[in-house]
């Protein structure tokens, strides 16, 4: 179990792919990608087109096309992949997936919840795309499962 929604764990997976496979240049498509991160192709070549439509991905299209990840795009946060794909929902909702909960009408879980989320956040706001690529060159971390 996961504290993304399965579209977000797909997205932020294939996004560290296309950093990994397009660090040195070049573009990669989308049935390596999927089968680079166990993925259905179908589901993920929306997710990939989102990605595109909100620059944390670049894209070309024809046959020398495919995805890559510029200079620029690897310094973005994990949380700006979070938040296209999901929201901010993680950063503000409620652990119980409660509407009503807030600071003055609080569920159960609310005050540890609420410093759990903000050390989630932390940890994507200072932790960019390229700062996986090294441990992926290095065959250290694995985006399979």
């Amino acid at each position: 179990m996961g504290i993304f929604s399965k579209t977000c764990e797909y997205a932020i997976r294939a996004v560290f792919f296309i950093a990994h496979r397009t660090a040195k240049g070049g573009r990669v498509g989308i049935k390596e990608i999927a089968s680079g991160i166990s993925s259905p192709e179908h589901f993920l070549a929306k997710i990939l087109q989102d990605l595109s439509r909100k620059n944390i991905i670049r894209s070309i299209k024809g046959p020398n096309g495919g995805f890559y990840i510029d200079d620029a795009t690897l310094k973005r946060r994990l949380s700006e992949v979070v938040e296209a794909v999901d929201g901010n929902s993680l950063f503000t909702g409620c652990g119980l997936g409660l509407d009503y909960c807030s600071e003055i009408n609080p569920c159960p879980l609310h005050n540890e919840f609420k410093g759990i989320r903000a050390r989630i956040y932390e940890m994507l706001q200072r932790t960019t795309i390229e700062a996986f690529n090294e441990d992926l060159n290095l065959g250290i971390t694995s985006l399979k499962k």
